[in-house]
């Protein structure tokens, strides 16, 4: 698949999610094949008033693989000048415009799926950032705002003139937010309308599921979001099965518990204990999820503060569903 001059191997892309693809759980997921990352969404204001949260955000190692920077904002101008200095000072294989993100606190201040009311506006963001930048730019939509304003084909159309390098559609609404089945209808009617790459995403769980919907919607790739929380594995499974027909072995519980705590020590390494503890623990029930007494040990989880003491007791709960 070619993204502007930029070629890429994998049909799997990994979303970028806030507060979960930073930088610790991306190397996770690198470890897994994940051919392109993209970091975490980084606003465009914050960018520009030298914010060093924001900064933070982007940061990665050039020696890693293939990275996307997403930004997100309501000024095209802004927008423009943000995708500007991150080329520069930080040299990205690409940069990603969010226009899907549903968030309240990002959607009243006219950002993410809050534009997919505005076309116009789209184009005019999309149009300025690629004049602006010398890498491909790529963007995220959503199938609309409401039922009552599906414009996601028109937002993709105007997306693709602006010169965007490749699109990726999530199946729902803004109103929906994550809620019902997603629409993947809507990913076939752009891929039929647009010449750039078209990625689809939403309600990809499998390597069954990603299969279903390329072959249902011809899109050029899949882009798994959900599925990945507290399961990095499902890149090389969907990867494999792509390429060979054949499904992985799903990690036992013990692989599990590894790579939980792999991650964990991740993540203290880059934010230090106090800050890795806390940001760790959603990270660590997702991982369990689904594994017997899972709602006791996340009880346990919420409770610790220190990493050796959560180290030993994920070991003491690896033991126990062992034994079981």
């Amino acid at each position: 698949m070619n993204i502007g001059d930029l070629e890429v191997e994998s049909k799997v892309f990994t979303a970028p999610m806030a507060g979960v693809t930073d930088y610790p759980y991306r190397q996770i997921l690198r470890e897994q094949g994940a051919e392109l990352l993209f970091t975490e969404m980084v606003s465009s204001m914050g960018l520009l008033q030298e914010n060093r949260n924001t900064h933070e955000l982007v940061e990665f190692d050039r020696q890693d693989g293939l990275i996307g920077v997403q930004i997100f904002g309501d000024d095209p101008e802004v927008v423009a000048e943000a995708a500007y200095r991150v080329e520069k000072e930080y040299q990205p294989d690409l940069i990603d415009l969010n226009f899907g993100c549903p968030a309240p606190k990002i959607v009243k201040n006219g950002a993410g799926s809050a534009l997919m009311r505005e076309p116009d506006r789209v184009y005019e963001m999309v149009l300025k950032t690629v004049d602006n930048c010398d890498i491909p730019i790529t963007v995220k939509i959503r199938k609309g705002w409401d039922e009552n304003h599906l414009t996601g084909i028109e937002v993709a159309k105007a997306a693709e003139e602006a010169g965007a390098a490749l699109l990726t559609v999530h199946g729902r609404t803004r109103e929906e937010f994550y809620s019902g089945e997603a629409d993947w209808s809507i990913i076939t009617d752009i891929v039929n309308r647009l010449n750039i790459p078209v990625i689809g995403n939403g309600d990809v769980f499998s390597a069954e599921d990603a299969l279903d919907m390329l072959n249902e919607t011809g899109a050029a790739g899949v882009m798994v979001a959900r599925g990945i929380q507290g399961y990095p594995w499902l890149v090389k499974e969907i990867d494999y099965y792509l390429k060979e027909g054949i499904m992985l072995e799903s990690p036992n519980y013990k692989e599990r518990i590894e790579m939980a705590i792999k991650h964990l020590k991740f993540a203290v390494s880059y934010y230090g204990e106090d800050s890795a503890v806390p940001l760790m623990r959603k990270h660590l029930a997702w991982y369990i999820k689904g594994m017997p007494y899972s709602a006791r040990q996340r009880e346990q989880i919420n409770s610790i503060s220190d990493k050796e003491e959560l180290i030993d007791s994920l070991y003491k709960y690896l033991t126990l569903i062992q034994d079981d």
